[in-house]
């Protein structure tokens, strides 16, 4: 059986489709289960429980370089001008499988555990509240840059040991690194992720060295020791790949639901009035504006031995394309899940993925969404829209690139 067509709508490079792509998960949804995407050369996978089985499949990975060369995958090398990208990317254990990605996860996960991230709450909270106090003080202005980017780059740094002066420098080459995770990314888009590479790369070198002579208590210290205990146990690209996924994936999903959330919260005054009124809603307000508005609404996998789905056998050498946006709206997971509701109790979401790859930052994201919540909640609470937002162009990492509030 071949894969289904993929309806018009499906556009991911349409201001559109960018703008809302909900509507179009619905109708991939109704067009079948799993679709072949001649632009991309993928299979796009929307209904949730498809996406959450397969993200629990090992016949899947992130990577197929430890079984496979390329050209017995059917690939092509990348290009050898984005080799500093690749060389960044691919030693993180985002890309890796077994038996490096649970090697590195075991020594960076002490520093997610419940207890050490129940440590920094106080910080937290103390950071968010600084934060919305200033933008109250000022009368209002853009809650991405005034809140949703400081608060999670803050707290990653932090843990991290960045000096407080070179934090600007981080959300830039974040930003463009990021870029190559997006479809099909231009040759523009690939130069500055390289460059961004690079820098990021020279900045961490000098900072691992630095903590090598003046140890501290932080996380990259923690990496150094983890490296010099046992030879070849974590290896210095590994520990700057860890260093640059931690700070990457540690607040660009924090800032993007931070903005995506009160978005839909101002699109939806009867449940920003809900919330208002009683704030022990905030915990599952955090998990549905998650679930709502997905700041990472594609995940991919490589398929590394066939599959069968639906009746359609996917090759391996193949590449799935999980659409968490729409795995987040189905409404076979979700009831009425067009509806944002703050009170709802069954909320599966897959926003932080699942399996091995499963985000191990997660409980801090919660605690930073909720600190900030609350914050606003409690300091602005006449928080309201001072224009339309503006939204970034991306597809894969949905986000604002301005909100601007008023009080």
């Amino acid at each position: 059986m071949s894969a289904d067509t993929v309806p018009s709508a499906f556009d991911p490079w349409s201001p559109d489709f960018v703008a809302d792509p909900y509507p179009a998960y619905a109708a991939l949804r109704a067009a079948g289960r799993v679709h072949r995407f001649e632009p991309t050369g993928q299979y796009l996978v929307p209904h949730h429980a498809d996406v959450a089985a397969l993200l629990r499949d090992r016949r899947l990975g992130r990577t197929y370089r430890h079984r496979f060369t390329h050209e017995e995958f059917g690939r092509s090398a990348p290009p050898p001008g984005h080799e500093p990208f690749h060389t960044l990317n691919d030693h993180g254990m985002l890309d890796l499988e077994p038996p490096d990605h649970p090697r590195i996860r075991r020594l960076v996960s002490q520093a997610f555990t419940p207890r050490t991230v129940e440590r920094l709450t106080p910080y937290v909270e103390r950071l968010a509240g600084e934060l919305v106090a200033a933008l109250v003080a000022e009368g209002g202005g853009d809650l991405l840059t005034a809140v949703a980017e400081p608060l999670p780059v803050a707290v990653i740094a932090e843990m991290l040991g960045i000096p407080g002066a070179d934090r600007p420098l981080l959300r830039p080459w974040s930003a463009a690194i990021c870029g190559m995770y997006e479809l099909n990314p231009s040759p523009d888009t690939a130069r500055a992720a390289v460059r961004a590479s690079v820098e990021f790369t020279a900045y961490l070198r000098e900072l691992i060295a630095e903590r090598r002579r003046r140890p501290a208590a932080d996380l990259v210290s923690g990496l150094i020791a983890a490296h010099d205990e046992d030879d070849g146990r974590l290896t210095e690209q590994e520990m700057i790949s860890t260093c640059v996924l931690l700070l990457n994936a540690g607040h660009e999903a924090t800032v993007n639901a931070t903005v995506n959330g009160w978005a839909a919260l101002f699109r939806h005054p009867d449940q920003l009035a809900a919330l208002r009124a009683d704030h022990t809603l905030v915990p599952r307000a955090v998990e549905e504006l998650l679930r709502h508005d997905t700041p990472l609404q594609l995940f991919e996998r490589w398929v590394l031995d066939d599959i069968e789905l639906a009746g359609v056998t996917v090759p391996r050498g193949s590449e799935v394309a999980l659409l968490f946006g729409s795995a987040n709206h189905d409404p076979a997971a979700f009831a009425d899940p067009a509806r944002l509701d703050l009170t709802r109790a069954d909320n599966p979401h897959v926003s932080f993925s699942a399996g091995i790859h499963y985000c191990l930052g997660a409980p801090l994201a919660r605690l930073e969404l909720a600190a900030s919540l609350r914050a606003l909640l409690t300091l602005a609470p006449t928080l309201r829209p001072a224009g339309e937002p503006t939204r970034t162009p991306n597809f894969v990492i949905r986000g604002l690139a301005e909100l601007p509030v008023a009080l």
